[in-house]
């Protein structure tokens, strides 16, 4: 069976203090992000870090403790940013419960 070519998906997240996956490109496809914001759902400001993560050459900070003021949100991204194969993208922030993301994302096959 044939991968399909392009395929958008979305997916969100609830951040905590750990850093948690919150994508990972599947085999065959490369993630091409189209947009990543992350709202700040508290009445009090924090920080939030956004890692991209790359088989080949280790791990890449996009955002580090970026200030995010009370019920404010962020884009991570400028642009697009792809997300080869198996590489991931990593969140964390400074409180549970505090934050939300939300990826939107186009798959496309490594035909």
């Amino acid at each position: 069976m044939a991968l399909a070519l392009n395929v958008f998906k979305t997916y969100t997240a609830e951040l905590t203090t750990a850093s948690t996956t919150v994508y990972t490109a599947p085999a065959s496809y490369t993630g091409i992000v189209l947009l990543a914001q992350i709202a700040n759902i508290s009445g009090a400001s924090g920080s939030v870090t956004v890692i991209v993560t790359n088989t080949a050459s280790g791990q890449a900070e996009l955002l580090k403790n970026f200030a995010i003021a009370a019920n404010d949100s962020i884009s991570a991204v400028s642009g697009k940013l792809v997300v080869e194969s198996g590489c991931e993208i990593k969140v964390s922030a400074d409180a549970n419960s505090k934050y939300k993301i939300t990826l939107s994302i186009l798959e496309s096959a490594n035909e």
